[in-house]
């Protein structure tokens, strides 16, 4: 990537983009990183190495264009551009097809599909503009197929597929690559509380799956786009 160029994370004061920040970090990435909560930011930049180049954005309203386009402009303000964007903010609920399943939806959809619709939107005419961008969004296997109790976030995640595959074949021309990845259960605080009696051996670790979005924001993974990747092996 275009060393002048900025990462966004976005929920990057949650489990797996704080994963992300650091991997990136790591690696030397300028880092935007974007929250709902600016106290998870402050936590997160004291963890960072005291040369990690960042910009902490908190309160965007990622369902909102303007509010992403104002905090695209400050990233580019700072950095000269977006080379990439990681798009981890999401949600979660399960339930029946029934009284209840229409609020629910309006929801998923919000948090999961417009969330990385209006985000993608807003990065794109810096990367444009560049000729080079690389995103990479957060999906779920029901997103292919659903179980019971999974309509409205399964068609959520199913939207963030499609939404991909449109921004693959729309941006190609452009350099700009779209891939979504397909987590298995990421072991997480939260999770283990929530199933304490889980086998979690096999459950994938936020920083795997950091390490794989770090392959697909690089340069060497140019060839790679409109993809839905599982990532559910055992380390």
């Amino acid at each position: 990537m275009n060393d002048q160029k900025a990462v966004i994370v976005t929920g990057a004061g949650g489990n797996l983009g704080s994963a992300v920040v650091r991997e990136l970090a790591a690696g030397g990435a300028k880092l935007v990183c974007m929250n709902r909560s600016s106290q998870e930011l402050e936590a997160l930049a004291a963890d960072l190495p005291a040369s990690a180049e960042f910009l902490s954005i908190a309160g965007t309203d990622l369902t909102d264009y303007a509010s992403c386009a104002a905090a695209v402009a400050r990233a580019v303000k700072r950095f000269g551009g977006v080379g990439a964007l990681v798009n981890t903010v999401g949600a979660f609920q399960m339930g029946p097809v029934g009284p209840d399943a229409p609020a629910q939806w309006e929801t998923m959809m919000n948090a999961n599909a417009r969330t990385a619709l209006t985000i993608s939107a807003a990065v794109l005419p810096t990367m444009k503009a560049s000729g080079y961008g690389r995103i990479v969004h957060v999906a779920a296997a029901p997103g292919l197929k659903a179980g019971p109790n999974q309509a409205a976030y399964a068609a959520s995640k199913a939207a963030v597929i499609r939404l991909t595959e449109a921004l693959a074949a729309e941006c190609r021309d452009d350099r700009i690559t779209a891939n979504c990845i397909l987590p298995g259960t990421i072991d997480t605080p939260e999770n283990r509380a929530a199933m304490p009696n889980a086998k979690t051996d096999g459950w994938v670790t936020p920083q795997s799956i950091a390490r794989l979005i770090a392959f697909l924001i690089s340069p060497a993974a140019a060839v790679v786009t409109g993809a839905a990747i599982p990532a559910t092996g055992r380390e």
